[in-house]
């Protein structure tokens, strides 16, 4: 069973603190709703019954995810 991603967690901080972040920061937002595409790409796929994708095109999904976080991740550290 696919369990969806709380990024929030992932990233120790608190959703209203990264929102915040977001509306300063283009790159910021635009990686978190590329974040969030991704996101609910791999979701679908662990779910797809009939048309479900190989293990391989998942775990891909799965490895661009992580690629994504981790630029967020960058970002969030990056100076103001």
């Amino acid at each position: 069973m696919p369990v969806p991603h709380n990024l929030y967690q992932d990233l120790h901080c608190s959703k209203e603190d990264i929102q915040q972040r977001r509306t300063k920061d283009p790159l910021l937002d635009s990686l978190l709703n590329k974040y969030q595409q991704v996101d609910a790409d791999v979701v679908k796929a662990e779910t797809a019954q009939s048309d479900a994708p190989s293990d391989e095109a998942l775990k891909k999904l799965k490895e661009k995810r992580l690629q994504v976080k981790d630029k967020i991740v960058q970002q969030l550290q990056a100076p103001s």
